[in-house]
Parts: C-alpha cells; structure tokens; sequence
C-alpha cells in the first residue's frame, strides 16, 4: 500500500517539476535550457524505471542524469545555495544508481524524490535569482 501511495508522491513530483524546467527554458542560456529538457526526458525514464522495477532502466538514465550534472553548461548560476543543490542533486542521483544496482526499488524511490525535491528547490532559487538580477536599484 506504501508503495502505491509513494509512486503517487514521485509522479506528483515530477509532473510539476516538468512545467519549472520548461516555463523558463526561453531564458536559459540555449544550452543550458537543452540540458534540462534531457534532464526532465531522463528523470521520466528513471520514474518509468521505478514504475515497472526495472532497475537496469533506473541505472541507465540516473547514469545519464549525472553526466548531465557534470557539464559546463549545467553550471547557470556561480552562488553558494546553487552549488549547494548541484552537489545535493549528484549525491541523490549516486545514491539512485547504487540502490538500483542492488535492486533495492525502496531505497532507489527514496533516492528518486530526493533528486526531485532539490530540482524543484534550485529551480526555485534559480528563478528568484534571476529576477533579483533584473529588478531597478532601490533609491
């Protein structure tokens, strides 16, 4: 019963992480905006892995959402906070392919809603930096 109520978290997660990395896609950089559309197509596939416990699934795209996360392009914005989620994201995403190497559904979901919190957490602080950037002085 857990599971289905934790499948339903994980799902509610991604399809609002979803319109985050698209709605600002336009004011991304052109390459950091294709990343996260690879990113958000790869975190569906790990959520489709973990539907259908396939973990060789799981294991193929966490490996690819890592690779994304270790690009130059990955890095928009240069603040403690971002590093912070950056380092958050990579560790979650580790941790999503170590447990579905060992075929540990569980512990693998867990790793699965941890990433997607820290995206929804530095989508937000990426959009409140960005208009903090473009706001008028104050006189």
């Amino acid at each position: 019963m857990w599971r289905k109520v934790l499948f339903l978290v994980v799902a509610a997660s991604l399809l609002a992480l979803g319109p985050v990395a698209l709605s600002r896609a336009d004011k991304a950089p052109p390459k950091a905006s294709e990343l996260m559309k690879k990113k958000l197509m790869h975190s569906q596939k790990v959520l489709e892995g973990i539907a259908l416990s396939d973990f060789n699934l799981i294991s193929k795209h966490g490996e690819e959402l890592l690779l994304i996360s270790q690009a130059a392009e990955w890095r928009v914005l240069k603040t403690t906070d971002y590093q912070m989620f950056s380092n958050s994201f990579q560790r979650s995403t580790g941790d999503l392919i170590k447990q579905s190497k060992a075929k540990n559904l569980d512990a693998a979901a867990l790793a699965y809603v941890e990433l997607t919190l820290t995206c929804v957490k530095c989508h937000k602080h990426v959009r409140d930096e960005r208009e903090i950037s473009f706001e008028e002085p104050i006189r």
